[in-house]
């Protein structure tokens, strides 16, 4: 909780209170009702005018939405919380929720859309070429550095989710990469990569890190657009707020793309 109210940028934060208000005008206004005199099992659900018992599809369809109300609603109570205590106006309008279509090469002639089903289709945690450190161990996941673990946690803290070191094909390379971070904002349906590059001075690391630059770049991702780097040296330790920095110029700067 700590990270969501100290760190969570300013433009991501106007976008996610702009998004859950607006899913919650969407959604149906759906309540709960108990049928007492029928045991205290029976519940019915009450949309407009229509009742339906729970236990019936369309019963069980709309608990579901009420179940995504209550969810956006205690959601939506606390990011304002926390925006009315640093600010005075209303969320930034300019921050809306769209869905975005930026795309990512797989092979030369075919751009996949890094929406959703993108972000589904990945596989959490499966890179198994290097060992990983047992104390930087969170939420089920061993992780390369305490780094890349406080990183996992702000991800987490911030209602972000994410993909670590997951397989991705990129064209022009014959094996799969495995970024740090791939991570998904449903509230422009579009993911963002992330590296993070422990830099201990040596040319060799720099070297690694001047050819993932390449690739990237190679199969159409935009730095500090689709794909954030961070950074830390023996000299120079992480700090997340470099990160929250990032992450905000980064969503801001795509929030704002138009429609497509």
């Amino acid at each position: 909780m700590e990270n969501l109210n100290k760190y969570i940028p300013k433009e991501y934060l106007a976008l996610k209170i702009n998004y859950l208000r607006k899913l919650l005008d969407e959604l149906p206004d759906v309540k709960l009702h108990n049928l007492k005199s029928e045991g205290p099992q029976c519940k019915r659900i009450i949309v407009g005018s229509h009742k339906y018992r729970v236990n019936t599809s369309e019963g069980q369809q709309y608990y579901k939405i009420l179940l995504t109300r209550n969810e956006a609603a205690r959601q939506l109570s606390i990011y304002e919380a926390i925006w009315y205590s640093h600010f005075k106006d209303e969320p930034l309008p300019e921050c809306k929720p769209h869905k975005i279509k930026r795309t990512v090469y797989a092979e030369y002639d075919k751009p996949v859309v890094m929406d959703k089903a993108f972000f589904d289709s990945l596989i959490h945690d499966d890179n198994r070429k290097y060992p990983k450190n047992p104390y930087n161990f969170f939420n089920g996941t061993y992780y390369r550095s305490a780094a890349e673990k406080e990183i996992a946690i702000f991800y987490t803290e911030l209602g972000i989710p994410f993909k670590y070191e997951p397989s991705i094909k990129l064209v022009g390379i014959a094996k799969p990469i495995n970024p740090d971070f791939v991570l998904y904002f449903k509230e422009l349906d579009t993911c963002k990569f992330h590296e993070h590059f422990g830099i201990k001075e040596s040319a060799d690391y720099m070297t690694t890190t001047k050819i993932k630059y390449g690739n990237y770049a190679a199969a159409g991702l935009i730095p500090d657009l689709d794909i954030l780097f961070t950074y830390d040296t023996e000299d120079m330790p992480f700090d997340i707020r470099y990160l929250s920095a990032k992450l905000n110029s980064a969503v801001y700067g795509t929030a704002i793309i138009h429609k497509q």
